[in-house]
């Protein structure tokens, strides 16, 4: 990652604003809870509050190595050992406390941010290792990749609503 303060363009500061919305909207479904509402399933899926923030927080990590070190830091399908912990990411473990999946969050959040900040070129891409949710291929510019985390932050924020109106009834708006 660069050092290097470069002025935020207008697309920048908009993808650092709408990022930092969703965010909020993700975090905010947790306020209040203790580790065990955060753990418990509210609907017939496996999602949790926790889980579904462990997973946001891991699959922007993920993308960011993607974007600093290309298709090499992806692991694809048949790699077992690495889809089994993707697939742990979904869960709360009984030793994993919400205020440590909050911090991992915030700290995954600040390197997003930084490198939308300074990468230098938002054009900058790797090619997407081959796995069957790829289309064969396919390139991705760091921009490209910075709308997915967006987009799957948005996503996941509204599964959370759902699972947290489930569980006492909270809605994160209105």
């Amino acid at each position: 990652m660069t050092n290097a303060t470069t002025t935020l363009t207008g697309e920048r500061a908009d993808l650092l604003e709408t990022l930092a919305a969703h965010r909020y909207f993700l975090r905010h479904t947790v306020q209040g809870l203790t580790d065990e509402q955060a753990r418990q399933r509210t609907t017939v899926s496996e999602l949790t509050l926790g889980g579904l923030l462990k997973h946001v927080a891991a699959q922007e990590a993920a993308w960011v190595r993607f974007v600093l070190e290309g298709p090499s830091s992806m692991p694809g399908p048949d790699d077992a050992e690495q889809m089994a912990k993707w697939a742990e990411e979904f869960r709360m473990g009984p030793d994993e406390t919400l205020e440590a999946i909050l911090a991992r969050y915030e700290e995954v959040a600040r390197r997003t941010d930084d490198l939308v900040r300074t990468l230098p070129d938002l054009d900058a891409s790797h090619p997407l290792p081959e796995a069957p949710w790829f289309p064969k291929g396919a390139v991705r510019s760091a921009r490209r990749v910075f709308v997915h985390i967006v987009a799957e932050t948005a996503q996941h924020a509204g599964h959370a609503d759902i699972l947290r109106e489930s569980l006492d009834g909270q809605k994160t708006m209105g």
